[in-house]
């Protein structure tokens, strides 16, 4: 398993826009990771989103993924330090994340280029697919 500090070492992601909380499973060589986030209810979106009924909004899952994406290519590309969110297709939200859940994302490289590299992501809560995307990055 890969803690933050290791995490952090690699993505430039920190504070409140650090979205992965540990990496449970990687293979760098054929890109298919599993990490976690955990859904705190102190976070700074709980209050505006929705009040009453917080939600994790659907543009931190995809950013999420987007950064184990990062952190897959950028191990790959040893002479790169930052890895731009270059394009996101085929999402689909098919559930919700709430305060106190534990988001699983999980990726597959199915690109990799010197200057670009495309993943399959997919988010899980206690089994259950609540979203989907393709993730496209490019070395900055």
């Amino acid at each position: 398993m890969r803690d933050v500090s290791f995490i952090e070492s690699i993505n430039p992601h920190r504070g409140c826009m650090r979205l992965l909380d540990g990496i449970i499973y990687e293979d760098i060589p054929t890109g298919e990771l599993i990490a976690f986030k955990d859904i705190g209810d102190d976070e700074f979106w709980v209050p505006g989103h929705i009040p009453g009924r917080p939600i994790f909004p659907g543009v931190l899952m995809i950013e999420a993924a987007a950064q184990l994406a990062s952190y897959m290519c950028l191990q790959k590309l040893v002479d790169q330090d930052f890895m731009g969110f270059a394009g996101v297709d085929s999402v689909k939200f098919r559930g919700q994340v709430r305060p106190g859940d534990r988001l699983h994302i999980l990726i597959k490289e199915t690109e990799f280029r010197r200057r670009r590299c495309v993943c399959k992501s997919q988010g899980l809560v206690d089994g259950n697919l609540v979203f989907e995307a393709i993730i496209t990055g490019m070395p900055m």
